[in-house]
């Protein structure tokens, strides 16, 4: 369906069998047509998603911080974060967000237009999103590990990415702490993605977008939490980065560069010699 213009939200479900949407569907038509703009429909929507599920997941991270229990899964023990330190972080990235990141968030509905991003219902089928997820996944992944080795280079490191690096045992609140430059720079990665794949493919809608944001933001502050338990993805997904592997990359401050995926840092040779001893060890214990 071709989207909706702002002041003519109705064409939301023109030639729709309300009866036959999803809830989800339905729900969403409603929040168009309560809003009655698309713009600002879409950057609320947009802005209030990203900060619920980056503070509502920051903030179980923060509370196993608080219990001793924990401890054995933290990937640096005794480096845990003080009170004092999660203020200031919270206010940074407070700041970060209503200061440089809104205004994007609130520009996403122009771009929506100009790369046929679809706000319309009902929604793509799950087999056609999933396979637009996991093309993201990979584009972001290859983005984030040159853009980030770039952030290391004496030019930039000083400059940039130093302010990201405070914190040499993050946890999942330090996510987004970071540089504007840098911030911009990485998110280009995340919005970039789904505006390539539209605009070489089509059929893209903004709610797989959506969904897009939310898995990117769980795998940022996951990266981030410091801990590494036995059902953590990555024992599962031998590919996955994991807490682990970025954890590596604060402690030492350099190599393992990808976000989501440890193949451009072990084909590259960028892994520090901390994960490469144990990717060796872990395939010693595999072959006894």
């Amino acid at each position: 369906m071709a989207n909706a213009t702002i002041g003519n939200v109705d064409s939301l479900l023109a030639g729709v069998d309300f009866e036959k949407l999803n809830f989800v569907e339905q729900y969403w038509a409603r929040w168009f047509q309560y809003m009655n703009n698309d713009l600002i429909a879409t950057g609320v929507l947009l802005l209030a998603f990203h900060e619920a599920v980056y503070f509502g997941r920051s903030l179980p991270w923060a509370i196993i911080d608080y219990i001793p229990y924990f401890r054995k899964y933290k990937i640096q023990d005794t480096k845990i974060p003080t009170t004092a330190e999660y203020w200031q972080c919270l206010k940074e990235v407070l700041i970060s967000h209503v200061l440089i990141e809104a205004v994007p968030i609130f520009g996403f509905y122009p771009m929506c237009e100009l790369f046929n991003i679809s706000i319309g219902v009902p929604f793509p089928k799950w087999t056609t999103i999933a396979w637009h997820l996991a093309i993201f996944f990979v584009l972001e992944d290859t983005w984030h590990y040159w853009g980030h080795r770039a952030l290391h280079s004496k030019l930039l490191y000083k400059r940039v990415h130093k302010m990201h690096h405070k914190y040499a045992a993050p946890f999942g609140l330090t996510a987004e702490y970071a540089h504007p430059v840098e911030v911009a720079f990485t998110g280009l990665g995340t919005v970039g993605s789904p505006l390539l794949v539209s605009y070489l493919f089509g059929e893209m809608h903004l709610f797989t977008v959506l969904l897009w944001i939310m898995m990117r933001l769980l795998q940022a502050v996951d990266s981030h939490s410091g801990y590494d338990f036995p059902w953590s993805l990555r024992h599962f997904l031998p590919f996955w980065a994991g807490a682990d592997h970025h954890d590596d990359h604060h402690k030492y401050f350099t190599g393992n560069y990808a976000s989501s995926f440890r193949w451009w840092d072990y084909l590259l040779d960028s892994e520090t010699k901390a994960t490469a001893t144990r990717r060796g060890e872990n395939r010693i214990k595999k072959n006894q």
